[in-house]
């Protein structure tokens, strides 16, 4: 895992990233392939650096913030995602130490990659967090005539003692539009249900998914969803000089630019004990595994925890189209690459 994302920061090095910044993108994308997603992991490598070719992120950006009584309004200046993350976390536990909760509210965001990934930081520092972005329109039901709204993804993390933390990550659509991408890109066909044609009409050609739209998870359940997070990630980051009305655009690699964005920390310490905080926590989570004695109850954020572990003893596998790609931004960098093993 090391010598992948010392990799992927030299290739981002080489677009005017500072060092710091770098390794901050190129560990989140590893750590995020480690854990299993990996339609956001090092499969974006290649998108991130074709964004940055096209000045939609700031490779350097100015970030500043201003706080507010229980928020942040965070203006992070096109910065890529897991940079600005990185930085409305430590925002977030400034203000924390006058605040029970903290909501950020964040601006001129880029695509923040798997949220989870950003909710397990925090929660690896004691915090409860969720958070949410705002996505080009994605979503629709069968028979609409467009996409009507973004599947804005939503994540949480908490805190387990004597345990790996709690992370709940989805797309308000019954499948990441990454998981259709990836699919496009190896020929395969996508479970039914997934998407419709440009018709409206549902398909299994993931091809023509991509020219239609996803369908929402638990249809009118996952659109509430998306709506809250538009509220939160897109309507209170809005401002008098910005066209709130407008849309972030669709890039058919992927990945979104300058967008909104909220994420909301908790501090359990704050609302009385640690100890009666971790307990409960033991309790209700011990009585969830318990219920299967098959070992189908699981928690969310297990099954990543144990394939980082396994990554980070054994390397990572990787899909011959993304061992494609970072061969050829590779020879484009001038950067020596030894692939690992092939998924």
């Amino acid at each position: 895992m090391a010598a992948l994302e010392e990799f992927v920061a030299s290739i981002l090095q080489r677009k005017d990233m500072p060092s710091d910044d770098a390794r901050c993108v190129a560990a989140s994308l590893v750590r995020s392939e480690a854990r299993g997603w990996k339609t956001h992991g090092l499969s974006r490598v290649k998108s991130y650096v074709d964004m940055l070719d096209e000045g939609l992120f700031n490779p350097v950006p100015a970030m500043h913030h201003t706080v507010l009584r229980g928020g942040v309004v965070f203006d992070a200046d096109g910065a890529m995602g897991a940079v600005a993350a990185r930085d409305i976390l430590r925002a977030a536990r400034h203000a924390l130490r006058d605040s029970a909760s903290v909501l950020v509210v964040a601006r001129d965001v880029g695509h923040l990659g798997a949220l989870g990934v950003h909710v397990l930081a925090a929660a690896e520092s004691g915090l409860f967090c969720m958070a949410g972005q705002q996505t080009p329109r994605l979503l629709a039901l069968e028979g609409f005539e467009r996409r009507a709204i973004g599947n804005n993804p939503l994540a949480f993390g908490c805190p387990l003692p004597d345990a790996p933390p709690l992370v709940f990550d989805m797309a308000c659509s019954k499948a990441a539009r990454g998981h259709i991408l990836l699919a496009a890109r190896e020929g395969r066909s996508i479970p039914p249900g997934w998407a419709v044609d440009d018709e409206g009409a549902s398909t299994t050609d993931a091809s023509r998914a991509l020219h239609g739209a996803l369908l929402p998870a638990g249809d009118a359940k996952g659109l509430g969803l998306a709506m809250m997070v538009q509220v939160l990630a897109a309507s209170l980051s809005a401002t008098d000089a910005s066209n709130a009305r407008a849309a972030p655009s669709l890039r058919e690699g992927g990945g979104t630019s300058r967008v909104g964005a909220f994420f909301w920390f908790v501090d359990p310490d704050a609302f009385g004990s640690r100890a009666a905080f971790d307990e409960s926590m033991s309790d209700w989570t011990g009585y969830f595994i318990g219920s299967s004695t098959r070992g189908a109850a699981r928690l969310p954020g297990q099954r990543g925890a144990t394939l980082e572990e396994q990554a980070r003893k054994h390397g990572i596998a990787l899909s011959a189209p993304v061992q494609d790609d970072l061969t050829a931004l590779a020879q484009r960098f001038e950067l020596p690459f030894v692939a690992p093993r092939r998924a």
